[in-house]
C-alpha cells in the first residue's frame, strides 16, 4: 500500500512516473503490451488513476512520445563543433541515452508505432528519426568536404552505417559502466573506419606498378 504522501504527488511527477513506466513496458514486452491494466500494474496503481493524470489514452500516448523526444533532442551536440568533434559526441550522447531507455529505441524500430500511436504522435515520432538521419547525414558530408572523412561512399549510405551501430551499442546488455567503455571503443572503430585516407605518395604509387 502507497502512503498517503506518494498519493498526493504532483501530477507533473505522477506524469513522469507513467510515461517511464510506459518505456519499460514497451522495452520488456512491446507496445503491443501497453495498456492501462499493465501500466497501472506496473506502477501499482489502479486504472483510473491514470485518468486523473492524462485525458485519454491518446493522451497519456503523446506524452510518451513528447518523453522521447526530450531524450533524443538532449544527445545533439553543439553545432560549433567540427564535424568528427560532433558526430563522435552524438554516438556517445545518443547510445548512452537510448540504452538506459530502451523503450525508446524499441518504440522508434518498431514497425507496429504508426498503428499504435495516435496519427499526430506517430508523426512526430518519425520525424525524430528522420532528424537524426538528417544530422548524421549532415556531419558527414561536412566531414567529407573538409576532408576528415572518406568521400569514396556516398554521406547518406554512411549514415546508415552510423546509425545501425549505434542501434547495436544501445541494444548491449553490458553493465552500464562497461557499457561505456564498449561504446567508447566502438566509436573510436568506427570513426577510423570513416576517415579520409591518405593518398599514397609517389614511391606507394610506384611500388603498386611494380607489382603489377
Amino acid at each position: 500500500m502507497r502512503s498517503v504522501t506518494e498519493q498526493r504527488r504532483p501530477s507533473s511527477e505522477r506524469q513522469s512516473e507513467f510515461t517511464d513506466a510506459a518505456l519499460r513496458i514497451i522495452a520488456t514486452r512491446g507496445i503491443a503490451a501497453l495498456t492501462t491494466r499493465t501500466l497501472a500494474e506496473e506502477v501499482g496503481l489502479t486504472s483510473g488513476a491514470i485518468f486523473r493524470h492524462f485525458a485519454s489514452v491518446d493522451a497519456l500516448l503523446e506524452a510518451v512520445v513528447a518523453r522521447v523526444e526530450g531524450v533524443l533532442l538532449s544527445t545533439y551536440p553543439a553545432p560549433s563543433l567540427a564535424p568528427r568533434e560532433r558526430l563522435a559526441a552524438f554516438i556517445m550522447a545518443r547510445s548512452q541515452a537510448v540504452g538506459s531507455q530502451l523503450g525508446i529505441l524499441r518504440l522508434v524500430v518498431s514497425e507496429q508505432f504508426s498503428l499504435a500511436l495516435p496519427e499526430r504522435s506517430a508523426a512526430r515520432l518519425g520525424a525524430c528519426i528522420e532528424e537524426t538521419r538528417a544530422f548524421v547525414t549532415r556531419c558527414l558530408r561536412e566531414g567529407q568536404e573538409e576532408g576528415e572523412f572518406r568521400d569514396d561512399i556516398d554521406a547518406q549510405a554512411l549514415a546508415l552505417v552510423v546509425m545501425g551501430t549505434m542501434q547495436m551499442l544501445a541494444l548491449s546488455k553490458a553493465p552500464a559502466r562497461k557499457r561505456a567503455l564498449e561504446t567508447a571503443n566502438v566509436e573510436s572503430a568506427l570513426l577510423q573506419l570513416l576517415a579520409r585516407k591518405p593518398s599514397p605518395g609517389p614511391s606507394a604509387r610506384l611500388r603498386a606498378t611494380t607489382r603489377r
